[in-house]
């Protein structure tokens, strides 16, 4: 007597062979066999006729770094299938914490929690008492880690600074994180320099951890960026793992047919590398980003100070207005937190500016002063070419680069970016079923065998005996994204159960009020 079967279903196993049809069995939140089981008997019997049945997809780039203290279920991504998300990428991990960079990890949280935390332990700890449903990892960030010693100061760290820093990646990896994670076009983790980057990613890799890397450059400079994040994972001595891999603006169009083998070439001479990726041709973060790099130093109040005094605004607006050239309609506001601004949720910075009466540069900077720096923003730069070859390659993963949000409650807040609730469901059904651009098993494999061998989580990822049960079981002939830029917060099509760890959070397509998710704490 099993606790739960699911029986006739054509299984992708992960590795990426062929599917067959074959029964899944769980007991006690594993998987206890798996093949022809019609002798068996189960307290549950689940009839997966016609139906996929896969390992739970893996987000090895997400931010649900404090949602879950918000809402634990989980909502837009279990509703795609994801059973397993990694947080802390791009250098934002919300852990640890020191009075230096208080402000900003409470900043982080959007108001999702209070932070009461200091180290990356207690942080595990605050969300293990909340509950989480999707099983979670977490990296530590750079930009953190520099906050939390140096604030968000423009130079190379001191010798006492820098060994405070090794310190707190030394702590936060023996705490259980993964790795580390850079994320550098934010600061004040673009304010370090490579060999800052090499030496604490060697405190990484003496714990056996993993280097994730938002690159300095996605635009005209991606091959120099892809470059460095290569250098720091030869000299340092550790896995490196290049976040949502993409040419990014219509001058770099096509520079994937470079950084891609520049990939397989440090592959080849013993350099462990792979990326991962969203399949859409649209980017999101926060508006700040057009800021310069230099204007960040002293952190959000410097930023509004530069903003308001009219000399530095006009430096400001000359070098953004010359970086962003007339690709205002392609920068949409995808949430701020006024009333009297809401109604540009949705809108591009160049009908705002229209609305206004005022000139593009001039709209966004005067929403950045409203909403005291606050803004997200989705941005249209990538083409459909480079997605679908990115996507090709054998060690690109998804990963939805977005968090666990919902269509109800705080979560449910502005416009944001579909990919929060449509990553998977939208590789399967428009680049699997729609473009043939990947054969199922294989696009089943980059969701999970493949991150979880890069996770090393090697009780996950495969559906095989004594592996946890983290299952997800779709229709392929439905499975599809809803969510879309105008109308955000719907649920993917065609994903019938999910379970994690065995227990059963989407049934027949609905959510259940189960959070049966671990906090991964890494052992060393």
């Amino acid at each position: 007597m099993f606790d739960l079967l699911i029986k006739g279903g054509r299984v992708y196993d992960g590795t990426g062979s062929p599917w067959s049809y074959a029964d899944v069995a769980v007991e006690g939140g594993k998987i206890a066999a798996v093949g022809p089981l019609a002798w068996s008997r189960a307290a549950r019997v689940i009839d997966a006729g016609g139906l996929a049945v896969s390992p739970g997809f893996i987000d090895i780039h997400s931010h649900s770094d404090t949602v879950f203290l918000a809402n634990p279920k989980a909502d837009s991504k279990v509703r795609q299938g994801v059973t397993l998300e990694v947080a802390g990428n791009c250098g934002s991990s919300v852990a640890p914490v020191t009075e230096k960079s208080l402000e900003r990890t409470q900043e982080n949280t959007r108001g999702e929690a209070e932070v009461t935390w200091r180290t990356m332990g207690q942080y595990f700890d605050a969300l293990e008492r909340s509950g989480v449903t999707t099983n979670l990892a977490c990296l530590v960030g750079h930009g953190q880690i520099r906050a939390s010693v140096m604030g968000y100061d423009r130079r190379p760290p001191t010798p006492a600074e820098l060994e405070a820093m090794k310190k707190l990646v030394a702590e936060a990896m023996d705490d259980g994180a993964i790795g580390i994670s850079s994320g550098l076009i934010y600061p004040p983790s673009s304010y370090a320099e490579t060999d800052e980057l090499i030496d604490l990613a060697r405190v990484a890799a003496s714990r056996h951890g993993l280097y994730f890397t938002h690159m300095r450059n996605e635009n005209v400079d991606l091959l120099k960026s892809v470059a460095e994040a290569i250098e720091v994972g030869e000299k340092a001595g550790l896995p490196v793992q290049i976040a949502h891999h993409k040419a990014s603006g219509e001058k770099a169009w096509g520079l994937v047919k470079q950084s891609l083998p520049m990939i397989d070439e440090a592959r080849a001479r013993g350099v462990d590398v792979t990326a991962d990726q969203y399949p859409y041709i649209a980017s999101s973060t926060g508006l700040t980003s057009i800021i310069p790099g230099w204007a960040h130093e002293g952190g959000r109040p410097a930023i509004l100070a530069r903003l308001k005094d009219p000399a530095t605004r006009a430096r400001l607006k000359t070098e953004v207005t010359a970086n962003r050239g007339g690709t205002w309609d392609k920068l949409v506001v995808s949430k701020v937190n006024t009333e009297a601004n809401k109604p540009f949720e949705g809108k591009s910075i160049a009908e705002i500016a229209t609305a206004l009466g005022k000139e593009p540069c001039d709209a966004a900077f005067d929403l950045l002063v409203e909403e005291e720096c606050d803004v997200g923003q989705i941005s249209f730069g990538m083409c459909e070419e480079d997605v679908m070859m990115v996507m090709r390659h054998p060690f690109i993963m998804p990963g939805s680069d977005g968090s666990s949000l919902a269509n109800y409650g705080v979560l449910a807040e502005g416009k944001p970016h579909p990919r929060n609730y449509g990553t998977f469901a939208r590789v399967l059904g428009k680049y699997v079923r729609e473009e043939h651009n990947l054969r199922l098993e294989e696009a089943v494999r980059k969701m999970t065998s493949l991150p979880a061998w890069r996770l090393r989580l090697w009780d996950r990822g495969i559906l095989r005996p004594g592996n946890w049960a983290d299952v997800t079981v779709f229709d392929p002939a439905t499975v599809r994204d809803v969510s879309d830029f105008a109308d955000p917060h719907r649920y993917a099509a065609g994903i019938a159960f999910v379970l994690v760890n065995g227990r059963v959070v989407v049934d027949n397509g609905s959510r259940t009020d189960v959070v049966a998710g671990k906090v991964l704490r890494m052992k060393r």
